[in-house]
């Protein structure tokens, strides 16, 4: 559902009845893309949000928190210098166009007053944050538009700020007549009569063309050439009914579709009815609060992905790595394991020194070690003497015997490692908030896999492991990562307390703290059902989870975070049920 001209319109009605001489308090700039702005009067203060993301590009109040990062963005610091204190004076829109202009009147250096301006494009993929001066050039943008990127219309500081290309040939229902749309759409009689209106319409959305035509045709498809004149006379009519709700607020109402199972499907400014029983549809209380709760699970996971996008990347690159070096190591293992061939044959040239002529390539000798003393044809360097050939054989035994220990030492360091990768592969994609993904990256750049940009300011405490109370009153404990993991195994855990973890499935540490107490099994089932839900296996069924006390589980010296060794364990098959997590988890 991309935000229309239209339901911008309403957005920037409900903006100017509550920001009334506001002033810019704070800017806060969460992601690359994202600002928001604080904005302060006599009767409180308003969080205005502002998304510049190509999925889901938007102005409006919010009521959401966000992380925002240790160190501002250039971006940020720009707009905290010159509109922090400014004034709100007014908020413009052109008909329907999907662009909103803030015009503040701000303090320069010397303290006189300069007329600024935020214009947000709200528009795809190429939708923008621009601040653009009095004399209408661009200060800056939240994303910069070079000549390579758009030939058209680049956006960079110092140069004169045009507003988006008007396109040609559509009509703008706040401007005109809906009689005037029957001529336009003559001119796509061979289209459907929705993608007609949308080719012909500005500033309404597929969604309100969608619904237009379907209060016009009365369910039925139709194309534009064979519309009746009661046809034209209905649609007339519902475009008259938009244009009062657009201009006057006729039926206008913050209106939400979502899906039987609860997920938004779409949203406008009026109630749709070309869904039927599908969706359910209800009004909510602002268009900002609409806007809210329609893109609060969208926006979180996109977050999410952007944050984490350098950490994938990280640990792609190093699990393609090491698996390309621990493939060559067992080739090299591979080849040492013939060390034996080598040593016997310096014993037969030994043996046979003075039988084989200096010079030759090769040399057919009797195997004393084949129980059938069979001829075995030994390779000779021409250039060296039998018994140089042989102390090379040697040579190369002895080397092959020492490379065998190092590629095994080897190999099983480079296969701990890709075991290690994968335990924060897996805590990567259960991670559900910027702080998890910031220790993460904690985690990796002290394993010496990527590098932190520190800032002056004190790093926040860590997280807290996901706590959880079972039916029989017991708290069970699990880590979010791995480093949270050893914390838990090797501080928390007192030894009586019960420690699990999947059975060489990648996923959480849980302790079951008992307080002396034994755990009856049924809590010992669900916390195996906890183990398995916070592991890879979480979409599997009967899966193996190890469980043992927690004085039984050690961590080796060196080993990486995470990385365990137990013994004396017992097994639990369960199925991971997210409902039961839900319904044991302990708010925090």
């Amino acid at each position: 559902m991309a935000l229309d001209g239209a339901l911008l319109r309403c957005i920037k009605e409900e903006m100017e009845a509550c920001l009334c001489e506001a002033r810019v308090d704070k800017i806060h700039q969460p992601s690359r893309e994202e600002l928001i702005l604080t904005l302060r009067q006599r009767s409180g203060t308003h969080k205005l949000y502002i998304s510049a993301q190509a999925a889901s590009p938007r102005i409006h109040f919010t009521g959401i928190s966000l992380e925002n990062p240790s160190s501002p963005p250039m971006f940020c610091m720009l707009l905290r210098k010159r509109i922090t204190g400014g004034r709100l004076i007014g908020i413009r829109q052109e008909g329907l166009e999907r662009a909103l202009y803030l015009d503040l009147d701000c303090l320069d250096e010397l303290g006189d007053v300069a007329r600024l301006t935020l214009a947000v494009e709200v528009m795809g993929r190429h939708s923008n944050i621009i601040l653009v001066d009095g004399e209408g050039r661009i200060v800056d943008a939240i994303k910069r538009v070079d000549l390579e990127m758009s030939s058209v219309r680049p956006v960079l500081p110092g140069l004169r700020y045009a507003p988006p290309p008007a396109e040609v040939g559509r009509l703008d229902l706040s401007l005109c007549r809906p009689e005037d749309f029957l001529e336009a759409l003559d001119r796509g009689k061979d289209l459907p009569l929705d993608r007609a209106l949308l080719n012909c319409a500005h500033g309404l959305s597929p969604l309100v063309c969608r619904e237009a035509a379907h209060l016009t045709l009365r369910g039925r498809e139709s194309l534009v050439s064979e519309l009746t004149r009661e046809d034209r006379e209905r649609l007339v009519f519902f475009l008259t009914r938009i244009q009062a709700t657009i201009l006057t607020g006729e039926r206008r109402v913050p209106y939400m579709l979502a899906k039987p199972d609860g997920i938004p499907l779409e949203y406008s400014f009026f109630p749709i009815t070309q869904y039927g029983l599908s969706a359910t549809g209800r009004d909510m209380e602002s268009f900002s609060a609409l806007l809210d709760a329609f893109y609060a699970q969208k926006d979180a996971a996109l977050r999410l992905k952007q944050r984490s996008h350098d950490i994938l990347r990280v640990l792609t690159n190093a699990y393609d790595r090491t698996s390309r070096k621990l493939q060559n190591q067992r080739r090299e293992l591979e080849g040492a394991g013939r060390r034996e061939e080598k040593r016997i044959w310096g014993d037969l040239i030994n043996a046979n020194l003075s039988q084989i002529p200096k010079g030759v390539s090769s040399a057919d000798l009797i195997n004393y070690y084949d129980p059938d003393c069979a001829a075995v044809r030994v390779p000779l360097d021409p250039a060296l003497s039998p018994a140089q050939n042989a102390q090379k054989y040697y040579k190369d035994y002895r080397k092959a015997r020492t490379a065998e220990t190092v590629l095994a030492e080897q190999i099983a360091a480079g296969e701990e490692e890709l075991r290690y990768i994968d335990t924060v592969f897996d805590a990567l994609s259960r991670a559900g908030s910027m702080r998890e993904i910031e220790e993460l990256r904690e985690e990796l750049a002290a394993g010496g896999y990527l590098r932190l940009q520190r800032g002056r300011q004190k790093p926040p405490p860590p997280t807290k492991p996901l706590a959880f109370r079972s039916d029989d009153g017991f708290e069970i404990l699990v880590g979010r990562n791995n480093v949270q993991n050893d914390r838990l195994t090797t501080r928390t855990a007192r030894g009586g307390d019960i420690w699990m973890h999947t059975k060489n499935i990648p996923g959480s540490h849980v302790l079951v703290i008992t307080g002396g107490k034994t755990p009856p099994p049924s809590t010992l089932e669900q916390a195996a059902i906890l183990a398995a839900l916070h592991s890879r296996a979480a979409a599997s069924a009967q899966v193996p989870v190890d469980y043992t006390e927690a004085k039984h589980v050690k961590k080796p010296a060196g080993a990486k975070p995470g990385m365990v060794v137990y013994e004396t364990n017992r097994t639990l098959y369960v199925t991971p049920d997210p409902a039961l997590a839900g319904r044991l988890r302990k708010e925090s």
